[in-house]
């Protein structure tokens, strides 16, 4: 994040269909702090209650068992929200959130984003898109671990942050491909485990390393070991 983000609210995609004057307004309505990487955004023991616009930078949602193993949910980037269950229904946080890199956060109160899903029934349904989206992720990931080993998790996953290659090119690329770390908590895995999938897929020709990248060479290879029982 540079140290000249602006501070408003035009990126966040939840406010697209506000128009600038209502944007601006939400914005006066804001408290505003940056992060820098590695600090913790929002606690889950926290009293807050607000939603929070990600505006510049990237966080993510995490959990932490009573061993202390840590469990991701997910990653969010600039224009993105979270906190919005508290803020709709005013219980605990479910989650902590953590500036992956340098962030600008604006938050608002549950007041004014309770005024603003009543006063803008599209921001309302977009909201609702986006919890759907949320709970069908999690049904997903729930069945996973219900029927799939560590080693096809790991598989899967590299698949859902796959990409198609640039410039019409063959296979997909991670781009940048998460740390093993990252990966074995958002898929309730070992380090280890993660280092061995990945050694395994390279040792097969399915994936190659360039930089930053993870160059997927065969994506119909990859779908299969993701799905061993079909």
């Amino acid at each position: 994040m540079t140290a000249s983000a602006a501070a408003n609210l035009d990126g966040i995609r939840l406010l697209a269909a506000l128009r600038p004057a209502e944007r601006a307004a939400l914005t006066a309505r804001c408290a505003w702090k940056r992060h820098r990487a590695g600090e913790r955004i929002l606690s889950r023991d926290s009293d807050s209650r607000d939603v929070l616009f990600i505006v510049a930078g990237q966080a993510r949602v995490v959990n932490y068992a009573a061993s202390g193993r840590e469990v991701a949910y997910a990653v969010i980037g600039a224009g993105s929200h979270v906190g919005e269950l508290s803020a709709i229904d005013g219980l605990p946080r479910s989650a902590s959130v953590e500036a992956l890199e340098d962030c600008l956060v604006a938050s608002l109160a549950p007041g004014p984003f309770h005024e603003l899903l009543l006063a803008q029934p599209p921001i309302a349904l977009t909201l609702l898109k986006s919890l759907t989206t949320v709970i069908r992720r999690s049904d997903e990931r729930i069945a996973e671990l219900s029927i799939l080993g560590a080693m096809p998790r790991v598989y899967r996953e590299l698949r859902r942050l796959a990409r198609p290659a640039g410039a019409g090119g063959p296979g997909a690329v991670i781009d940048p491909l998460p740390t093993q770390e990252a990966l074995a908590a958002h898929v309730g895995a070992t380090r280890e485990t993660v280092a061995r999938a990945l050694s395994q897929l390279t040792k097969a020709g399915v994936t190659c390393r360039r930089g930053r990248e993870l160059v997927i060479r065969d994506l119909a290879l990859l779908e299969a070991l993701g799905d061993p029982e079909a």
